[in-house]
């Protein structure tokens, strides 16, 4: 009895039918809030610019400067931050190991009582840790999917996630600087405003389909926040052009 219901745990536990998309990613991850990033911050940065009314090469040097000193430390950010959580994450594998090695009746009795928890019956839940602890494998992916809430397997890549970064930053960051380098003076600002709410309504389009809600909502909430800084940045350029600098 306690074997058929073991099998019928792990059957749903494995069950090819019911599919879940990968969310936690960290190059998905960076890559989404990189090119939100990107063109937020470079959108507010040239309109910011175009409000103090500079020379065109002045605004153009910004936009650069702004796509690549953004890039550069966005994957900085991600590539050092990624790096720590996986070396927090494979010390806790390593002492989940150390434990299971040394202790591993102890490590067993903690596996059923996390399943008694959940409500299996304890014969079941005897004859399911058992089972996951079968080969050091094993009981070490469970353990460290129950108790630490993690995949071994799946750490995530602190290069991919920093490539990721740095490639959409720039991605997002090119958007409103096409608009000075195609057009100068008062059409370069309204280019880039165009390009930019565009740019912004598109992520948020992607972020719709991929969290399942509504994509006209999301796409306004994107092109809003967009709009919040680059009214900022450009008040700001504005008044400092009127005052002659600083």
């Amino acid at each position: 009895m306690a074997n058929t219901a073991v099998t019928e745990v792990l059957s749903e536990l494995h069950d090819p039918e019911h599919q879940h998309r990968d969310v936690r990613g960290g190059s998905a991850r960076a890559a989404v809030f990189g090119i939100s990033d990107g063109l937020v911050s470079n959108a507010s940065l040239i309109l910011g610019m175009e409000g103090a009314h500079p020379a065109a090469a002045a605004v153009r040097l910004a936009g650069f400067a702004g796509l690549l000193g953004g890039a550069l430390s966005m994957a900085a950010g991600e590539l050092i931050s990624m790096r720590a959580q996986a070396e927090l994450l494979e010390r806790e594998l390593a002492v989940e190991r150390a434990e299971i090695q040394r202790h591993p009746e102890g490590e067993l009795r903690e596996l059923v009582l996390i399943y008694e928890r959940r409500g299996v019956a304890p014969a079941v839940a005897q004859a399911l840790a058992l089972e996951m602890m079968a080969t050091p494998e094993r009981a070490l992916e469970t353990h460290a999917r129950e108790e630490l809430g993690i995949d071994p397997n799946e750490l995530g890549s602190p290069l991919a996630a920093a490539f990721a970064s740095f490639a959409s930053f720039a991605l997002g960051a090119l958007v409103p600087l096409v608009a000075v380098l195609v057009s100068r003076g008062a059409a370069a600002g309204v280019l880039a405003i165009c390009l930019s709410a565009a740019g912004a309504a598109a992520v948020g389009t992607v972020l719709a389909h991929f969290s399942g809600r509504s994509r006209l909502r999301l796409a306004l909430r994107q092109v809003g926040v967009c709009a919040g800084a680059a009214i900022v940045t450009f008040a700001v350029g504005t008044l400092i052009g009127h005052l002659g600098g600083l």
